[in-house]
């Protein structure tokens, strides 16, 4: 099947199941895994649910979709495409006035919400706007009386339409697929219109990139909410070389779920990754004797192959028997048949990446942007290079502007952001796309070194980076979160959530720790002053965004007193 010749997403789908079983299982919620959703099941489902709502919409209506990761999302998504509609996904974890925000932005037409929980959180909002004409739920636990909405079931299990009964999809590649909310971290969302050949140009991109990691059925674990652009663009990955899907209960059960499914591969954000760091580290900092020395000649030699240094004869044989001795026990712990983690939505750790490789978990770091569809570039499994982003896919035009921003241009970039043109002529100029992030090229390897926006200031004109300062302190055990402030002051502070396991002797031993975590900082990135705070930034607390990143603009005008008092 050649990608460049799909015109939407809907036909992608269905060109996918003429090649499946019919009876093969394409779909599973881990949280209810004995009723998992074969290929002609969810097709079933896809055109029941499109015939449903394409009585209440016509081509271009918007369609409000509010769901944790689960079939029926998959499902919702691919309907509102197959009826001429453009999803709207938004996060379970916004509150009311987050979802009023974006109905009174995009007016859809219908909404989709999966349990009486999300219920709560919008009724009073779609109670008050006449545009909705339409309402449908999932969850079959509390019955909903409402006039206005239908649950899904009933419509899943009674209708017997055939897809080539259906009116034909007459969707164009430059047609609008989705509108993806950003998490706003530094203010309101905003829309992105994202198009069908945008995501399936990063599908070719994600394909080339995956093709000698692909099984005849591959299985995939997602947990990055579906309303995340590089997660809703993952399943169409998925989509297009019939994988198993299988959705995560949630973030503190993925270990499990690991077990649960044996993933071949598995995508995530740069957090997960650091928390994973921090508990295996901390797991090998209580081993003792032979087993010690073992893991510690794994991580050295990982890391000597990973750096690209040539192994002599004895290291190359003692490197092969690590490789059964140790890679393969931690390797068994994430179900054992994991080829590679993919890192996107943020900056990866070097010390993170390098440590995780070095051990048997092969770990991609890529970049891109929810305004390209979204991934840019990614490293490849044959050639990783930590410190990088790696080479950029070949379905889009990446340079770097004279002020060292990098442009991107493509099939992939947005068709603009929604009600905002001003905002749409700022990002976008003859096509290429500002990212406002900084980088340069070694030998055709991306590497992002600043953000535009978030760099600090010194007095002397010295430009700091923060997220590589608050990455370093960080990897420390002693530290769960950290923002570093500083700009125009003599000197860097920071705020320090502590870890659990160390929030006992914090105060005394941490003033140790932070004269070593200096030791890899420039002089004008140390910490001089530090406070502390105990309650962790949370999703629920404001302080999060839904892919787990610091809303640093919220936390700094909290602590504006404390930051200041250091000075």
């Amino acid at each position: 099947m050649e990608l460049k010749k799909i015109n939407n997403l809907v036909e992608l789908l269905f060109e996918k199941y003429k090649s499946q079983k019919k009876e093969s299982i394409f779909l599973t919620n881990l949280k209810n895994i004995d009723e998992p959703y074969s290929w002609e099941k969810t097709i079933k489902s896809i055109i029941n649910l499109s015939s449903e709502i394409s009585k209440y919409i016509k081509k271009g209506d918007r369609c409000l979709l509010i769901s944790e990761n689960r079939p029926e999302w998959f499902i919702s998504d691919l309907s509102i495409m197959l009826s001429n509609g453009i999803t709207v996904p938004a996060y379970t974890t916004y509150i009311e006035k987050d979802y009023e925000y974006i109905i009174d932005d995009c007016k859809p037409s219908i909404v989709l919400f999966s349990n009486f929980e999300q219920y709560l959180k919008i009724k009073n909002i779609l109670n008050k706007k006449d545009f909705i004409k339409k309402v449908f739920y999932f969850d079959k636990s509390k019955e909903i009386k409402e006039d206005n909405y239908i649950h899904l079931n009933n419509i899943l299990e009674n209708s017997n339409l055939d897809y080539e009964d259906l009116p034909k999809c007459k969707i164009l590649r430059t047609d609008p697929a989705c509108i993806i909310y950003t998490s706003g971290t530094q203010g309101n969302p905003k829309g992105v219109i994202l198009s069908h050949g945008g995501i399936l140009s990063n599908c070719e991109g994600g394909l080339n990139l995956l093709s000698t990691l692909i099984e005849k059925k591959t299985r995939f674990l997602t947990w990055l909410p579906l309303s995340h652009s590089y997660e809703h663009t993952v399943q169409f990955v998925q989509l297009t070389v019939g994988a198993e899907i299988y959705y995560a209960e949630g973030i503190d059960k993925l270990i499990k779920n690991m077990n649960d499914c044996k993933p071949h591969i598995m995508t995530a954000v740069p957090r997960f990754y650091q928390n994973l760091f921090q508990k295996i580290n901390s797991n090998f900092s209580r081993t003792k004797g032979l087993k010690k020395i073992l893991i510690n000649k794994t991580i050295d030699l990982g890391i000597k192959v990973m750096n690209k240094k040539k192994l002599g004869f004895l290291e190359k044989i003692l490197n092969k028997i690590l490789n059964i001795l140790v890679r393969k026990k931690i390797k068994r712990q994430f179900g054992g048949c994991l080829k590679t983690f993919v890192s996107g939505g943020g900056a990866l750790n070097v010390e993170v990446g390098l440590f995780l490789n070095s051990i048997g978990l092969p770990t991609l770091q890529g970049y891109g942007l929810t305004e390209t569809s979204p991934v840019v570039s990614c490293n490849p499994i044959n050639d990783i290079r930590i410190e990088t982003v790696g080479p950029p896919f070949n379905e889009n035009q990446v340079k770097i502007a004279e002020d060292g921003e990098i442009l991107v241009k493509g099939e992939n970039v947005m068709l603009g952001y929604w009600n905002n043109e001003i905002e749409t002529k700022k990002i976008l100029t003859d096509g290429w796309l500002h990212t406002g992030d900084i980088g340069k090229y070694e030998n055709n390897y991306l590497i992002i070194t600043d953000r535009k926006k978030d760099i600090l200031i010194t007095p002397g004109g010295d430009n700091i980076s923060p997220s590589k300062v608050e990455s370093e302190i960080t990897n420390s055990s002693f530290v769960d979160q950290t923002i570093v402030y500083g700009d125009n002051k003599p000197f860097l502070v920071a705020l320090i959530v502590p870890s659990e396991e160390k929030k006992l002797n914090f105060d005394k031993e941490f003033q140790k720790e932070l004269e070593k975590i200096n030791k890899n900082l420039t002089k004008i990135e140390k910490i001089k002053k530090y406070f502390v705070i105990n309650e962790k930034f949370s999703i629920e607390n404001g302080m999060l965004t839904p892919t787990l990143k610091l809303k640093r603009y919220k936390i700094v005008k909290m602590y504006k007193k404390e930051f200041e008092n250091l000075y």
